[in-house]
């Protein structure tokens, strides 16, 4: 991993190598990087982008202009190189904002530039890194996180920064959260991932961009080793309850080890378990009679050789997308089992590996990492908010809720049907009949549809009624003989800290209080809960841009803010009032009710609870977020500062 980010690395690479790597690289990216060399604007004067699409990096410039950009850089990098690659001057904020308009080829709107700015992070500063506490008390005040996933590791990080003791708990027996448990063929990621890192710990190295699971877990354990965190994690602990104790303002938390159980005591709590960890096996009977190997896609049998096997894949959402066509050379036959159709958004970059070139640009050409880190984000910066939005006086709410939303539906079914030629059978099954982005939208770079099309996989529509020992019984009363079956189905993410019981002030059990609505102030904190924050917690999955990771870093921001008021002040505990909390899950509600994902044609999505609502999906702006988030308003808060209950 690559950690010296923004000013380059020097190098004595000749040039026609340089010229090699030049024709590998994203050229708005390489003309922003040549305007840090040189200080001058004309790079991007004299050059103009067609527009920014996600994951489209060359900014649809044409050959001649690409051409014209490759040939005008090679110079200036041979010169950079001759003189010794010195570290660049600073530029003014002005040329900045200059920067950041052409590379969103649109102006950067006022309130997305403190989010974009820190995002960027020029300066290297790393601007979400906590302020330290104060030595004595913080060394009072040790803190549990649970959970070592993406959020685990990151709140880890951030309080030793601080210089705040802390202890990790985790039930597997490695970092990474789903990209520990999730093996299965085919799993990757489906942000890019040159985005989907910390914004501190940048890789220049991935050998995809979309990187596979084991590329992704190899990440997070080596940001673990080298912020020096693994003697802090306890592996294979799992939490079973955690209960807050006023008269000594501390958690005690219950964990089971394969020795038994015991109690561990903390000041604080920090819950980083995640949404999409605890698989859902679908209830269909007789689903313990099947004579075969049967398993979820997250806990993947290893042992299980599926070559020239009849497999029945049970669910075609993100993780039965990724399978089907991992396995589909191996198997003998492969039946998809799908309840209902995806929307597949075009990104033909879904496979590949990240080339020579680019990987060499991102090492030695000053911030070039950081812009196309920029050039990922903000084409999903919302812009699937944009879509997701209804529109009432749009006329036709049963096929879209919005001209943007129209739109998108053109586009992805001109994709899916593009692919599927004259078969109008499979055309009639992949086309949903539901808005677009409605559910969670699946990168597609056509390896789905080529596999259905395979004369060794068919796609069944009709509902599963029953398992038998041979295999599976549909509706319509056939048949479906398998060796292996595979429940590719999901999880329980709308269980929130399932099956943990946590219990606050005055006896009161979270889920009790939640029932089948979790809420929560910022989606942190709670009351009646001292000193508990959360981190993924309701109303803060991302269904429309940015990356879970960057919300991470603004929620541990804010949680750091609130354990430094703790110490500094001598407080013993906080808590939100109940009027805050309540306000901000009433204007959550307006929001995501007002939003396609709570469209009434899409029954079946796992952000809505049994009872049709959505409590788990953010409807706000990144920027709208991060400023929520930025400074703690303390005033809507109840804190302890003494034993005065």
């Amino acid at each position: 991993m690559t950690r010296t980010f923004h000013a380059g690395r020097p190098f004595t690479t000749p040039t026609s190598e340089i010229a090699a790597a030049l024709e590998e690289v994203s050229i708005p990216t390489l003309l922003l990087s040549l305007v840090h060399l040189t200080g001058d604007p004309r790079f991007i004067r004299d050059f103009a982008q067609a527009g920014l699409f996600l994951n489209e990096v060359q900014g649809f410039m044409s050959e001649e202009d690409k051409a014209r950009a490759r040939a005008t850089a090679l110079p200036v990098i041979v010169d950079y190189r001759d003189r010794g690659c010195p570290p660049p001057a600073p530029l003014s904020a002005g040329l900045i904002r200059e920067m950041l308009d052409w590379a969103a080829a649109e102006p950067v709107d006022d309130a997305n530039l403190p989010l974009v700015l820190e995002e960027l992070d020029l300066d290297g500063a790393d601007p979400r890194r906590p302020a330290p506490v104060d030595a004595g008390p913080g060394a009072d005040f040790p803190v549990i996180v649970v959970g070592c996933g993406e959020s685990g590791i990151l709140a880890g990080i951030r309080l030793r920064q601080a210089g705040v003791p802390f202890t990790i708990l985790e039930k597997n027996g490695g970092p990474g959260g789903t990209w520990w448990e999730n093996t299965y063929p085919g799993a990757r990621v489906d942000v890019a991932n040159h985005l989907y890192c910390y914004s501190f710990e940048p890789s220049n190295h991935w050998e995809h961009f979309f990187a596979e699971q084991p590329e992704l877990a190899a990440y997070f354990d080596d940001v673990m080793t080298h912020h020096e965190l693994h003697s802090h994690v306890r592996w294979n602990t799992e939490v079973l309850a955690a209960g807050w104790d006023e008269h000594s303002a501390t958690w005690t938390v219950t964990v089971r080890t394969a020795g038994g159980t015991e109690t561990l005591a903390a000041r604080a709590l920090i819950t980083a378990v995640g949404q999409l960890n605890r698989p859902r096996l679908p209830d269909l009977p007789g689903r313990d009679t099947f004579a075969g190997p049967s398993f979820h896609s997250a806990a993947w049998d290893h042992d299980v050789d599926v070559t020239g096997k009849r497999v029945a894949l049970v669910g075609a959402g993100a993780s039965g997308f990724q399978i089907a066509p991992a396995i589909a050379g191996q198997v003998a036959h492969l039946e998809v089992f799908q309840r209902t159709a995806q929307w597949m958004f075009p990104n033909p970059m879904y496979h590949d590996r990240v080339p020579a070139g680019a990987r060499w640009a991102m090492e030695h050409l000053p911030y070039y990492a950081r812009w196309y880190r920029f050039l990922l984000f903000w084409p999903g910066a919302d812009k699937g908010l944009d879509a997701a939005r209804v529109d009432p006086d749009y006329p036709d709410q049963d096929n879209a809720v919005s001209e943007i939303n129209a739109m998108a539906r053109l586009m992805f079914t001109e994709w899916i049907t593009s692919q599927v030629g004259d078969d109008d059978d499979l055309r009639a099954k992949v086309v949903p009949d539901y808005p677009a982005t409605g559910k969670r939208t699946l990168q597609d770079n056509g390896s789905w549809l080529a596999t259905l099309r395979r004369p060794n996989v068919d796609l069944v529509r009709t509902p599963i009624e029953r398992i038998t020992p041979e295999g599976i019984v549909t509706a319509d009363g056939s048949t479906h003989e398998a060796d292996v079956i595979v429940y590719a189905t999901g999880f329980h993410a709308t269980e929130l800290l399932a099956p943990m019981t946590i219990t606050g002030r005055d006896g009161a059990d979270l889920h009790r209080e939640w029932g089948r609505r979790p809420h929560a102030y910022l989606g942190i904190t709670v009351p009646q809960f001292p000193n508990l924050f959360m981190m993924y917690g309701p109303g803060t999955h991302l269904a429309h841009g940015g990356s879970l990771i960057m919300h991470s870093e603004l929620q541990m921001r804010y949680i750091n803010a609130c354990i430094e008021h703790l110490v500094n002040t001598g407080a013993r505990s906080m808590e939100p009032l109940p009027a805050p909390t309540e306000q901000w899950h009433r204007r959550t509600q307006e929001k995501i009710t007002k939003t396609v994902w709570a469209h009434p044609s899409i029954r079946h999505s796992y952000f809505k609870n049994p009872d049709g609502e959505i409590h788990t999906v953010s409807p706000w702006r990144l920027c709208e977020y991060r400023a929520a988030l930025a400074d703690p308003d303390w005033s809507a808060f109840r804190i302890h500062a003494d034993e005065t209950v």
